[in-house]
């Protein structure tokens, strides 16, 4: 079975310099742990992980002792940090140079990938462009029960 067959087309994407609060807000929507990041000719740029936006605004431990905040304290201090930032680009948050597969590529080792490097999504890249992803349930729908995506 080729990734082709099973890949989803339909890719939460999100352009190279937009900001943390567009970021923030298309995760929120798609309900997606990684975007897709293209530039401006649809070429493929990256990851964003969801976990590096939520760890970009996270206080380090030395704001919390400078700021001598109490527990209850260090959730206004990553609220503040979250809207200091919200505007900031998410350029230097984004995996350059991530694993990807091909179209051709058998779905086998996109599952054995997945499994041994514990990633969710991979982008699908064909000639420098973003095609589609494949994510763990796109195997498990293909290998134990349909193809979750028809072919188009």
């Amino acid at each position: 079975m080729k990734i082709d067959e099973i890949m989803n087309r339909k890719v939460a994407s999100i352009r190279v310099g937009a900001s943390m609060r567009e970021a923030a807000r298309l995760v929120r929507e798609t309900q997606v742990s990684d975007l897709m990041v293209v530039d401006a000719d649809g070429g493929f740029v990256g990851v964003l992980s969801e976990g590096d936006l939520i760890r970009s605004v996270m206080p380090h431990y030395d704001e919390l002792v400078s700021s001598g905040a109490a527990p209850t304290g260090a959730l206004e201090l990553f609220r503040e940090k979250g809207r200091k930032m919200r505007n900031t680009s998410v350029d230097d948050l984004v995996i350059r140079n991530p694993i990807t597969l091909a179209p051709s590529d058998d779905a086998l080792r996109a599952a054995a990938t997945m499994v041994s490097k514990q990633i969710r999504r991979l982008p699908v890249v064909e000639r420098g462009k973003l095609v589609g992803t494949v994510c763990r349930g796109d195997i498990c729908a293909a290998v134990l029960d349909e193809p979750p995506h028809p072919s188009a």
